[in-house]
């Protein structure tokens, strides 16, 4: 990768560092290229097991670079639109869809897409310094990359109101009181944390893994028998696993488990 997205795989875990500093990370073209790049190579690596998500700096993601789009008074407006539908939405999508946990370590400020990015992965641990802001109301947009999605899934409708239409700082003790995000840590504990959380998901039943973001996922949109059936079909697959054999296996044997995450 070059500057702007950073990607390394070590013993599985698949460490993307959101990396223009100088503007809090915030999204230009290139770097959403780089980062589509970046989640192609994640996906067709085999080895990776969990993913971490980080940025480089004081902030996480300040979301979108509205330089890199602005435009003059008698110039045609931007079509916001084909820029969610080409970058942020596929990018939210393969977050979702990634068949291993992703964690998102917020290092600073998470605002407008980036704060929705970073609520799109499945555990999301901020550090103390850390805050969200839904800032899209301030310029008359609605919340994107998934965050009308995700905001009311999350902490409710109301909560979801306050925070998409007054656009407030959050800070991170906040976000977790709310139920926005998993965990609150000390800023120089966040990256070890983090980190030694990734190479610990790493080792584990990866497939099954998978298989249960699928069905939290859909539970939101299933009535109880279409959920109790997609139960039924998904543990059907945990249960021809390699992965369920070796556990079983090493728990009749009072043994550790070493899973291949298949």
């Amino acid at each position: 990768m070059s500057d702007s997205i950073l990607l390394s795989i070590h013993e599985g875990v698949a460490t993307i560092t959101l990396n223009r500093p100088k503007n809090l990370n915030s999204f230009n073209v290139d770097m959403h290229q780089q980062l589509q790049q970046a989640m192609a190579t994640v996906k067709s690596d085999q080895s990776v097991r969990c993913v971490l998500i980080t940025g480089a700096g004081r902030g996480f993601c300040a979301g979108q670079d509205l330089g890199d789009r602005n435009f003059d008074d008698g110039q045609q407006a931007p079509d916001l639109g084909a820029t969610l539908n080409t970058y942020y939405n596929p990018l939210i999508k393969s977050l979702r869809d990634l068949p291993m946990p992703v964690i998102c370590a917020v290092n600073g400020v998470a605002a407008g897409a980036g704060a929705n990015i970073a609520l799109a992965c499945d555990l999301v641990i901020a550090a103390q310094s850390a805050s969200f802001i839904q800032a899209f109301c301030r310029l008359g947009l609605i919340p994107d990359a998934g965050g009308t999605w995700v905001l009311p899934r999350l902490v409710g409708l109301a909560k979801a109101k306050g925070l998409a239409l007054l656009g407030d700082k959050l800070s991170a003790t906040q976000a977790e009181k709310m139920g926005l995000i998993w965990e609150v840590k000390a800023d120089d504990e966040l990256m070890p944390h983090c980190q030694q959380l990734a190479q610990h998901l790493a080792t584990q039943p990866t497939h099954g893994l998978g298989l249960i973001k699928q069905s939290l996922n859909a539970s939101f949109d299933n009535d109880l028998d279409t959920q109790l059936d997609l139960e039924s079909q998904l543990q059907r697959q945990a249960g021809q696993s390699e992965d369920y054999q070796i556990g079983v296996k090493a728990f009749m044997n009072k043994q550790t488990p070493v899973y291949t995450g298949r």
